[in-house]
């Protein structure tokens, strides 16, 4: 089993997306750990306001296997793929850790993730895994989150997810 780290994030109808998504990690994986629902601004384009969280489960897919299943979570969801990449969505799902697996893969499979460099994916994670240490740079996660300019990227918790996401 390997131990993974997801990015949750939606700026369509967030408390029904995500939520949604929760109940099927839930139903496929079991156990889950679950940061806070965090809003923010979109990032990339100008839309609506994103609601990130993290997610920490166990699996037995490989990363291409889980990478494949959460496309196709996205796309029960609603999420279209027949827009520009930066716009408005109903659901993103990336794996930002796969244990310490350093990879890339088809259907933008990049392990870590280059979007850990922005708050709405490192704080989460942060939150639920600070001990985890990022394969590349040998860093914690609390460290690399002390060490992020925070008043760059504001972020406030969205609290109606905090008490679905148990």
């Amino acid at each position: 089993m390997a131990r993974v780290y997801l990015s949750l994030g939606s700026n369509v109808e967030p408390q029904r997306h995500l939520t949604a998504a929760l109940d099927e990690l839930r139903e496929r994986f079991g156990a889950l750990a679950v940061s806070p629902a965090y809003r923010t601004r979109s990032v990339g384009f100008d839309g609506a306001d994103f609601v990130n969280l993290a997610v920490g489960l166990d699996t037995d897919l490989s990363p291409q296997e889980l990478n494949d299943w959460l496309h196709a979570l996205e796309d029960r969801q609603g999420r279209r793929r027949d827009v520009p990449r930066f716009s408005d969505r109903t659901l993103d799902l990336d794996i930002v850790f796969y244990d310490r697996l350093v990879t890339e893969g088809p259907g933008h499979l990049q392990i870590p993730r280059d979007e850990l460099k922005h708050a709405f994916v490192l704080r989460p994670i942060a939150d639920i895994a600070p001990q985890f240490v990022h394969p590349v740079t040998g860093r914690t996660m609390a460290e690399l989150w002390a060490a992020f300019p925070a008043e760059t990227a504001p972020m406030t918790v969205a609290s109606w997810l905090e008490s679905s996401a148990g």
